[in-house]
């Protein structure tokens, strides 16, 4: 079987930019914004999740994960103060999506539960100008000749062709637009999480999907280039290993490998630390390693707040 997010690239006819978009990129360099002064507390938050937050010796992922993850997004809460517009986000867990789309002669859905969504009052503006979209047309599309780019998917009859935004965006609802979707990858057992490549394109599948189904919502279902692109973005992670996704829905054209194509960046593979030593490690009498979070790496906690400030700063 190759690669899950080559195939999910063809499947969602997008082209795939290595690194996180200059967009995100300039909050997580820019000094002025002050997210260095919150390296310290997400340290401690890393050392709460893993260390202090059970009488266990050492804690379990599908505990600390989640935990983890409502640690930083606690300390992405607190920069409300400074941006007030950050407290018109909404978080829902839950949430269903379904989208129907076609590719060449092949007609695709994904549904399912899409994670943790959090929802804003206002859309994420487009990451990629109008010649950076247009550019796309230029990218050709990988293709797995002789296999066939549906390997593996699973088939289904499909009596309804949903396109379905779920209970979060139901009309009147404030919180509309879609923003960031979390995936955590909390099984204690390893063979029940998905590996980094296999989380990846589940990610991309699902902000595809929740970007189609808002699309089409606002614009109908007709295929077209859009005016207007829709932004998800999506974070991953199994307590220690991050994976950021920032995805440009520009056109609901998908049937054809020409024309314009969507884009997503992706930063791959990023830990927040190195290890998590619960108790100290102790040979002849002399600790080798002592009980603590070793190689705490802020960029990756900045990169996490940088998409949640996205859209904001």
């Amino acid at each position: 079987v190759f690669p899950g997010v080559r195939q999910a690239q063809w499947l969602t006819k997008t082209k795939l930019v290595e690194g996180l978009p200059p967009a995100v990129q300039s909050i997580v360099d820019n000094p002025a914004l002050g997210l260095q002064e919150l390296e310290e507390r997400a340290k401690h938050m890393v050392s709460h999740a893993r260390l202090w937050d059970t009488a266990e010796v050492a804690p379990r992922r599908e505990r600390y994960c989640p935990m983890l993850f409502e640690n930083l997004i606690h300390i992405c809460r607190l920069m409300s103060a400074k941006y007030p517009s950050l407290s018109k986000r909404m978080l829902a867990r839950n949430c269903r999506i379904a989208a129907t789309w076609e590719r060449e002669s092949i007609l695709l859905q994904v549904r399912g539960l899409s994670g943790i969504l959090m929802n804003s009052m206002t859309p994420i503006a487009p990451v990629a100008s109008k010649e950076e979209i247009l550019a796309t047309k230029e990218h050709v599309l990988e293709t797995f000749y002789p296999i066939a780019p549906t390997i593996d998917l699973q088939e289904v009859k499909v009596y309804k062709e949903l396109n379905d935004t779920g209970q979060c965006f139901r009309d009147g609802y404030p919180y509309s637009q879609p923003h960031t979707l979390f995936f955590l990858e909390s099984a204690n057992v390893r063979t029940d999480r998905f590996r980094p490549e296999q989380l990846r394109a589940k990610m991309l599948m699902f902000a595809f999907g929740n970007a189609l189904a808002k699309a089409r919502a606002l614009h109908g279902n007709d295929p077209k280039v859009l005016e207007q692109p829709v932004v998800v973005q999506s974070i991953g992670t199994d307590g220690q290993l991050f994976q950021f996704m920032v995805f440009q829905l520009n056109t609901t054209d998908l049937v054809s490998n020409d024309g314009v194509k969507n884009l997503v960046w992706i930063d791959s593979d990023q830990n927040l630390y190195e290890r998590a030593q619960c108790v100290p490690e102790v040979k002849k009498r002399v600790v080798t390693k002592p009980a603590g979070i070793s190689g705490f790496q802020p960029d990756t906690f900045k990169k996490f707040l940088a998409l949640y400030l996205h859209g904001t700063v």
